[in-house]
């Protein structure tokens, strides 16, 4: 927008005012009209004076109001509207304010004008209420996983009110239930099934429901107990159920449910199971969208459950923020992440971890009731598109909070505040309508914002006025709307063509007005030539010695060249005998730029293939010799009467002899280096070889198989003789080795 490139708006300060002006030119975006004025940013004003200018530049018009007033246009010509608050509503807060009608947020009501580009602060403060009414719709999960729940509280409503009393005067209790759509896939459609869900189990319960609504609100206990005692189970086959439908109905059938206007809502939510969303349906066969509207036929039970898709969260969001519905998911450890993901999305719920049979529901419940009662968070309500909100909690504790809308730690009559900075970005098309609201309250601060985009010049315009060429336009705002046919400052000339001004101005009275531009100055009479456009040097425009005139650079004195970045100046190029380049070259842009074959050097002084330039006919040379030992003598020669005079003789460029000691170090290092290396692979390929042959050896002594047979070459130490002529009973034997 223009009005970005314009200026950049400064933060302004708590409580109502204005931003603080932008510096910037705003005649220089070209404004042919107060409402194009106004709309380039806060600063801009108009001009409404006759006369003001009789230019083609009808956009002189527009300008900050100082520089208007410099220019002639006194005070009561200047169209120059302001951002105005008004406060409509504003009767203080809580009981002590002594109204009928008491209010916990203060103000209620306001007016806002704001000029695009501009921002203004206002402070609202909020009342932690003292014995608030506080409804509590518990809603459970029926299916037969919760048997156990359901007999654990069936003293809750006792016990709860109890508690509860101890905090405030006005509380009730209501109840309602929910196990799941009765439809394919999500339960079995046997004629025995659909009677008795449990029979699998060898269990008796109830046919399978989506949600029954027990109980409205409230106060008496011992209806609560009793409906409670006669509660049953049902069952499904999914594990998630269908609790989702049954938020969407407890927090659409407000008359049903019995929910107060001035109540802190809040609904428990009872599961040791995840909740089916959005398109989960269509499994079932079930396509239309869930239409947000209480279904609840005579007997209080969900009639479209077999007909409606489940709700998605965005719906949940908006009907729970609509209705001002606090929800407290109570779940089992098991469903926590999920239900937490779902809380961060629903403004103002709460998860807490149900045991597994329910047994610390009233603690939880009494925990996440003092949790949202000690915590104040401002939500704004309504359309804020084009509108940027920020926000500075100032807390009871005297605690600062800057882009915070919350308050943690607030006790019953504290009171907090917060300063609100709205700012507009650009034109609104009507009155734009939103509200704050403390999450959970039902009092909220109801703003209407304005943009000021129209002069209030252009409602009384002067028709065929004199002033517009005896009556060939209106006058609005200081300025003549030409009939069509006619056009200029004073619609004095017939709508003649011109050229198309390039595309960068406009045609008035046959003539291009061309348009202002960031960058520089557009002008000529198609607006064809402008005065930036030209090639750059280093990042300068005409290497920042020249004017860029129509696409073209001009240099400056002493300066040359498409980029004007070469000087004219040939001191650069000087030899020192006070030639240019030696004789041998030209001077360009500073720099020598040899001409003669072989030459070179700064100044082209070096040229091995031109011969003894000393030798040449010349009343002065710089001459430049090489001796044996390859070194440069340079010397000025210098012919006189008396003969030739050698000046500044100098020896450069000469070689450095050897260095025999690094050269040797550097010998010896390189036979030890390289003779350490060859050791080392030697050493390494004989490791190999020898890993190969041992290898090599243990696969054979595994192959090989031994006999276990007497060797045959084998021959004993031992020979055993027979004595013949003994007779006895036993032998005699000799062993002879």
């Amino acid at each position: 927008m223009l009005r970005e490139k314009l200026c950049c708006l400064e933060k302004s300060e708590p409580h109502p005012q204005t931003t603080v002006l932008c510096a910037g030119t705003c005649s220089q975006f070209n404004a042919l009209s107060c409402d194009e004025c106004l709309q380039l940013g806060p600063q801009c004003a108009w001009c409404t004076l006759q006369n003001f200018t009789d230019s083609f530049s009808i956009d002189e018009r527009c300008d900050t109001p100082e520089v208007l007033v410099q220019k002639g246009c006194s005070g009561e010509f200047v169209e120059f509207p302001v951002t105005n608050v008004k406060i409509l509503k504003d009767q203080g807060l809580g009981k002590s304010a002594g109204h009928t009608n008491v209010s916990y947020i203060a103000p209620q009501k306001m007016h806002l004008q704001l000029r695009p580009g501009s921002q203004l602060s206002f402070q609202i403060q909020v009342q932690q209420p003292e014995d608030h009414p506080v409804d509590i719709y518990y809603l459970m999960d029926l299916s037969a996983s919760m048997f156990d729940d359901l007999k654990m509280i069936k003293d809750l409503g006792s016990t709860l009110s109890k508690e509860m009393a101890k905090l405030t005067s006005k509380f009730r209790l209501g109840f309602g239930s929910f196990v799941e759509k009765p439809v394919l896939p999500f339960i079995k459609i046997t004629r025995e099934e659909l009677a008795n869900p449990c029979r699998s189990v060898d269990f008796e319960c109830l046919p399978t429901f989506g949600y029954r609504h027990l109980l409205s609100l409230t106060s008496s206990t011992d209806k609560f107990n009793e409906i409670i005692s006669k509660q049953q189970v049902s069952a499904n086959i999914d594990v998630p159920e269908c609790g989702f439908d049954a938020i969407m109905q407890a927090a659409v059938c407000g008359d049903r449910i019995g929910w107060r206007n001035d109540s802190m809502k809040l609904l428990v939510f009872v599961s040791d199971a995840d909740s089916h969303f959005g398109m989960d349906s269509k499994m079932s066969g079930i396509v239309v969208p869930n239409d947000g509207e209480c279904h609840l036929d005579d007997n209080n039970e969900y009639s479209m459950t077999a007909h409606l898709e489940y709700p998605t969260l965005g719906q949940l969001v908006d009907k729970l923020v609509e209705n001002n519905i606090l929800l407290i998911f109570a779940v089992t450890d098991n469903q926590r992440q999920n239900y937490e993901n779902y809380a961060s999305l629903i403004p103002g719920a709460t998860v807490g971890v149900l045991a597994s049979d329910s047994r610390n529901i009233l603690e939880l419940i009494m925990t996440s009731y003092k949790e949202l009662r000690s915590e104040i968070d401002l939500e704004v309500l309504g359309n804020t598109e084009d509108l940027q909100l920020s926000f500075t909690a100032l807390c009871q504790d005297g605690a600062i909070f800057t882009g915070h809308k919350n308050c943690s730690n607030v006790k019953a009559g504290d009171v907090v505040s917060f300063n609100v900075t709205i700012e507009l970005k650009g034109c609104l098309a009507g009155p734009r309508r939103f509200s704050l609201r403390p999450v959970g309250f039902q009092d909220a601060l109801e703003i209407e914002l304005e943009s000021q985009c129209v002069c209030d010049c252009h409602q009384t315009p002067e028709a065929n006025s004199t002033f517009c060429s005896r009556g060939r336009g209106a006058l609005e705002c200081g300025a003549c709307v030409c009939d069509p046919g006619f056009v200029g400052p004073k619609c004095e000339c017939t709508e003649v063509s011109c050229e198309m001004c390039s595309g960068l101005g406009e045609c008035f009275c046959g003539q291009c007005v061309c348009h202002p531009s960031s960058f520089g100055r557009v002008y000529g009479p198609y607006c064809e030539c402008d005065d930036f456009s030209c090639l750059r040097f280093r990042g300068e425009l005409c290497g920042g010695h020249g004017e860029c005139d129509c696409g073209e650079c001009v240099c400056h004195s002493g300066w040359m060249g498409e980029f004007c970045n070469c000087s004219t100046s040939n001191n650069s190029c000087l030899s020192p005998d006070g030639s240019i380049c030696s004789g041998r070259g030209k001077c360009v842009c500073g720099k020598c730029e040899c001409t003669v074959p072989g030459a070179s050097g700064e100044w082209c002084q070096r040229c091995p293939t031109c011969g003894d330039i000393c030798s040449l006919p010349s009343r002065a040379a710089l001459c430049t010799l090489q001796n044996e030992d390859y070194c440069l003598l340079s010397f000025s020669l210098v012919d006189s009467d008396h003969g030739s005079i050698i000046y500044n003789p100098k020896l450069y460029d000469c070689p450095e002899p050897p260095n025999a000691l690094l050269i040797a170090l550097g010998v010896c290092m390189s036979v030890l280096i390289i003779g350490i290396t060859l050791l080392v692979i030697w050493k390494f390929l004989i490791s190999v070889h020898d890993r190969k042959e041992v290898a090599k050896f243990e696969a054979e002594k595994a192959k090989a198989k031994w006999q276990s047979g007497t060797n045959p070459l084998f021959r004993s130490s031992t020979s055993t003789f027979k004595n013949v002529t003994y007779k006895s009973a036993g032998q005699q034997k000799s062993d002879i080795s």
